[in-house]
């Protein structure tokens, strides 16, 4: 945006219409004016003193033309003192009639400049030289002669005197009426030119002013009016075009405001949809009724009037329709499995996503069976996991529908979902698949080390015990019943420490009690001593599932006591600190690892301990001693140890 100086500087008027110019003019005018008119005072009271001081003199030629009568008529002097005298008044006569004449600036003194008056001087001296001057000088009859001369003399003085003073009324008239207007020019430019700064500055200012509120308002459709050319006409301009750009930006930036305002509101309706998708695809459910609830949804979300979902087959190019809305039971059955080929929806699995406004607009000959159902538009989206298309998902309109491209993300974002969502469903049922494999894994490895070796000794004792009855000796009969009762015996301490194996099943913090329950059933079915040391160093407790392997491995250890150890002492050790201790000790017979490593069949039970141990990435450590023990030490590491 431009600054009022960038205005003023693109657009610098005339120096003629420039407001300095204008005031400086008025001002020179209005000081000439007033120069003018106290110049022609001062001129008029120059003019009125110096004929002042005329009249002054003029007056005197009458009072020494007396004086030189007076010197005239005067006895007591002698010829020549009254000669000196005589001399010494027409000398002064004579000066004054000179200064008369001629003017003195210095005093100021001199007669107006008008032709009557210097006619009149011309014949008031004239008189005095020609006839005033010579009878004074006469020694015959000059008295008489001077006496008879004086009064014209003096009448000449007198109409020079008058013709001066009426000179000086006029002269008179002239500054009073000069001053009046002096005074009415002073009143009326002042008040001139208080209008005029007024007019030209003042009220542009006030305009500025009110032209400023106005956009402090945040009213940009005010502009002010340029009425002049000059500075303020120019900065007029000027705000009135930054009002306007002022008014375009507003504008332009309400626009963008309401466009970000609704993209935000897209944006979270965007995110609360994915919000509520990804909720309600992280609740545990049948997948049939993840599909349908992710279906339904995204109709919802999308304004859709139909909807299809379907999975593609693995290995081949069928998709099977597992759910679908809005659709007739005509058109599910007949696309319940098509090829990829077949439609849209098989397309869309193969190239990405697929988008028709309306059908109509497709040629004539192209007609599906969606479109038979009455839909005009359409949209398919891939379901997607791993970078591998699981199947795709359709939604049907009835009116022409297009798909903008923040929409596409979304619902190619959704399928993404779905497809993850799909994927762990398939994962979780993999894992329960292999830990049931695992299980069933364990299981037969205990029944076959326990049960099954029962059996099989039972088994040979039947055979035993046939052959002695068929033969009739019935002491070695005698012999075999005690070893089958017993047998059978031990076979059923098998089963029923098996199930309870089996069934065990640990919440937080149950593993003490677990194990002191283990321990008690330990000595109902063996005579040999017990002992449980607990050392608690700071550990947290173990979440369930350790807790349950560990339980096991101790189940399974206690059992091999039982069996095989003929111990009469067991000492076991919980060690919870920042490594996770269990040692097992007993006093009994021990064992060679060699020789049960070179049996065609290793211990069973080992093996099951190690698989444990492995599946909670713990060391499992045997330390046998042939007729003196073994001490078995299962440590689970800081490292691995889960959160309780």
């Amino acid at each position: 945006m431009k600054s009022p100086e960038a205005y003023l500087s693109d657009q610098p008027p005339l120096w003629r219409h420039r407001l300095s110019t204008r005031i400086v003019v008025s001002s020179v005018l209005a000081l000439t004016v007033m120069m003018t008119m106290i110049s022609g005072t001062l001129w008029l009271s120059w003019q009125l003193e110096g004929a002042a001081a005329a009249i002054n003199d003029a007056g005197s030629l009458r009072m020494r033309a007396t004086r030189v009568a007076l010197e005239l008529q005067t006895p007591g002097y002698s010829t020549h003192e009254r000669q000196q005298r005589l001399v010494l008044e027409l000398a002064l006569q004579d000066r004054t009639l000179s200064q008369l004449k001629n003017g003195n600036p210095a005093r100021p003194l001199f007669l107006p400049d008008e032709p009557q008056v210097k006619q009149q001087m011309v014949q008031v001296q004239a008189y005095w030289q020609h006839v005033l001057k010579p009878a004074a000088m006469s020694q015959q009859d000059g008295m008489q002669r001077y006496r008879q001369a004086l009064p014209g003399f003096i009448s000449q003085a007198n109409q020079l005197v008058l013709l001066v003073e009426q000179n000086n009324e006029r002269k008179n008239n002239w500054l009073r009426l000069l001053q009046g207007a002096l005074a009415l020019v002073a009143g009326a430019g002042t008040l001139a030119m208080i209008y005029l700064l007024y007019l030209w500055i003042i009220l542009p200012v006030l305009r500025l002013q009110r032209g400023l509120r106005h956009m402090a308002r945040h009213e940009f459709g005010a502009r002010l009016p340029v009425d002049s050319r000059d500075e303020f006409g120019v900065l007029s301009s000027g705000f009135n075009s930054m009002a306007d750009e002022l008014e375009s930006l507003y504008r332009g930036l309400e626009a963008r405001v309401h466009e970000k305002t609704a993209q935000l509101a897209a944006q979270n309706r965007e995110l609360s949809a994915l919000y509520e998708v990804e909720a309600f695809l992280n609740q545990p459910g049948e997948i049939e009724t993840l599909c349908r609830g992710f279906l339904q949804r995204v109709m919802r979300q999308f304004g859709a009037q139909g909807g299809s979902l379907r999975v593609l087959e693995a290995g081949s190019d069928k998709l099977h329709l597992m759910v679908s809305e809005g659709l007739s039971g005509a058109l599910t059955a007949a696309e319940h499995c098509t090829r990829v080929s077949d439609c849209f929806c098989g397309q869309a699995s193969q190239s990405g996503a697929v988008v028709i406004r309306d059908f109509r607009q497709r040629p004539r000959d192209s007609l599906y069976r969606c479109q038979e159902e009455g839909f005009v538009a359409l949209a398919v989206f891939q379901i997607v996991a791993v970078e591998q298309v699981l199947g795709t998902f359709s939604l049907h309109f009835g009116a022409p529908r297009d798909v903008a491209s923040a929409e596409a993300q979304l619902l190619a974002t959704l399928g993404q979902r779905l497809g993850v969502a799909l994927e762990n469903r398939r994962l979780s049922a993999k894992a329960r698949q292999l830990a049931v494999a695992e299980e069933r894994s364990l299981m037969a490895q205990g029944l076959h080390d326990s049960i099954a070796q029962g059996l099989n000794f039972l088994n040979l004792q039947v055979q035993m015990l046939s052959s002695a009855v068929r033969d009739g000796d019935m002491n070695e009969v005698r012999e075999i019943i005690p070893l089958l009762k017993t047998g059978v015996e031990e076979s059923y301490q098998d089963v029923r420490e098996l199930l309870l194996n089996f069934r065990s099943k640990l919440g937080q913090g149950e593993l003490l009690c677990a194990i002191e329950d283990t321990l008690a059933r330990f000595c109902r079915q063996c005579p040999a001593e017990v002992e449980l040391k607990l050392e608690e160093a700071g550990g947290a407790p173990l979440p369930p599932e350790q807790q349950l392997q560990v339980l096991f491995i101790l189940q399974e250890a206690l059992s091999n006591v039982r069996k095989h150890a003929g111990a009469s002492k067991v000492s076991v050790l919980l060690h919870n600190g920042p490594d996770f201790v269990l040692k097992v000790s007993d006093n009994g017979d021990g064992y060679d690892p060699e020789e049960v490593a070179a049996r065609s069949e290793g211990h069973i039970g080992l093996h099951i301990m190690q698989e444990r141990a492995m599946r909670l990435n713990a060391h499992l450590l045997l330390f046998p001693v042939p007729g003196k023990g073994t001490s078995l030490v299962l440590t689970l590491p800081q490292a691995v140890r889960q959160a309780a």
